[in-house]
């Protein structure tokens, strides 16, 4: 297809059409993010009831990551085989099964069941979302769709704790939140099914990349060769170490923030949903840069270092107690602006025919980062190095930073390596 004949055949899309695509995705990316937090905000209650330490629980989230990392990488070749739609619905089914087996669990045992049967569950929503998105949407809306699937992600981590914390407070239950989060799995699930055609990756191809054809369509490629390109890896390393940065704000800054400014629980909660909305409104803006910048790497950098920033200065305690929770939720505006740029930079990475294998593989490193994260910030806590949670997270920001200065550098080589055609 031309340049042209494709600008042509995308702008016969109907918005509508692409619209229903990006909000049926964004609420299915929203539940997936939102069972990252079905343990997390409860942890105070668990500890009561249980009297596990922070380490402890820092270990359950890392059950859900690990399966969920192990699982992410394997099911982006199972996207690319058997396509995305079941995958997806198979998916919220494992959600559900872990909302009602963490509120029937007496114990520790019962608690890792249902952190496996989420981390299953999430395992396999990148590849699944992007190989959407990425086939059904038409190409001048695609950073629209990375924007949209960012936003709804943040929105899933800030709605959470509220939806948890909010119903454990009112009915003295957090059995029944739990539960509660089960029901809410089968809802999307519903939702899912009844607008199944507008799911369907089998019959949309709009943002595809050219097939080759002469002698090099006579060659296939080796399913694994995407993992050897450096950017890959790159990338991997990239979102190992931002979500290391965000485990640290996920699970621990509300008690961090209590420990060290002597705020109640009750509000400092309230940060990790204030980061994450933060996050939302960066990607907004965030998805408006993408179609505007080469360079995506510098737009990366940029917003993680004065995210870092900000971090360091709550870390240092030098705030009031709501000026430091003020300043922790702010943020996440850079993280989020950060995020259609590099989920941008990802695809221009990516080698063509390899959408679901290798969003599976660098998505992976997202729950490297959340498995080997957890019991080390848990640690921090339980040794009294409270600071150490917010400095972390910067040094964290900053070593992402660096990884994707290398992908975008890489990038570019490439492309003025590009030989253009005789005219």
């Amino acid at each position: 297809m031309t340049l042209s004949s494709s600008a042509a055949a995308s702008a016969a899309v109907p918005w509508r059409q692409d619209a229903r695509t990006m909000g049926l995705i964004g609420l299915a990316h929203g539940s997936s993010h939102f069972f990252h937090l079905l343990l997390p905000p409860l942890f105070p209650w668990l500890i009561s009831e249980f009297g596990f330490s922070y380490s402890e629980l820092g270990l359950l989230v890392s059950v859900f990551f690990v399966i969920s990392g192990v699982g992410q990488a394997l099911s982006g070749f199972l996207v690319d085989r058997v396509g995305a739609r079941p995958i997806l619905f198979g998916a919220l089914l494992c959600f559900a099964g872990a909302g009602i087996v963490a509120g029937m669990a007496q114990g520790y045992a019962g608690l890792l069941v249902a952190s496996a049967l989420a981390g299953l569950g999430n395992a396999p929503f990148h590849p699944v979302d992007f190989t959407i998105l990425n086939k059904r949407l038409s190409p001048q809306r695609l950073g629209h769709g990375f924007a949209v699937h960012g936003i709804s992600g943040n929105l899933g981590w800030a709605a959470s704790p509220v939806f948890m914390t909010g119903i454990t407070t009112v009915t003295g239950s957090w059995r029944i939140a739990c539960v509660c989060g089960g029901l809410l799995a089968l809802l999307v699930l519903a939702i899912m099914v009844w607008n199944r055609d507008a799911l369907d990756d089998r019959q949309g191809a709009w943002a595809h990349q050219d097939k080759p054809t002469g002698a090099a369509a006579l060659v296939p490629e080796h399913p694994m060769a995407f993992l050897r390109l450096p950017s890959v890896w790159l990338c991997f390393s990239f979102f190992f170490w931002t979500t290391c940065a965000l485990s640290a704000i996920q699970s621990f800054a509300s008690p961090a923030l209590q420990k060290m400014y002597g705020l109640p629980l009750s509000l400092t909660s309230m940060v990790v949903t204030g980061y994450m909305l933060c996050g939302a409104a960066g990607m907004v803006v965030g998805g408006f840069l993408v179609g505007r910048v080469v360079r995506l790497e510098r737009v990366i950098s940029l917003c993680l270092l004065a995210s870092g920033a900000l971090l360091v200065v709550v870390g240092l305690g030098l705030l009031p107690g709501m000026g430091a929770m003020v300043l922790a939720a702010l943020a996440g505006v850079g993280t989020g602006l950060a995020g259609p740029s590099r989920d941008m930079l990802i695809k221009r990475a990516a080698p063509p025919g390899a959408t679901g294998r290798v969003y599976g593989t660098v998505y992976s490193g997202l729950d490297l980062g959340f498995a080997l994260s957890a019991p080390v910030f848990g640690a921090l806590l339980d040794q009294g190095l409270v600071s150490g949670i917010f400095y972390g997270s910067a040094a964290a920001l900053v070593l992402g930073v660096v990884s994707a200065t290398w992908v975008g550098a890489g990038i570019a080589a490439r492309s003025s390596r590009v030989v253009p055609a005789p005219g």
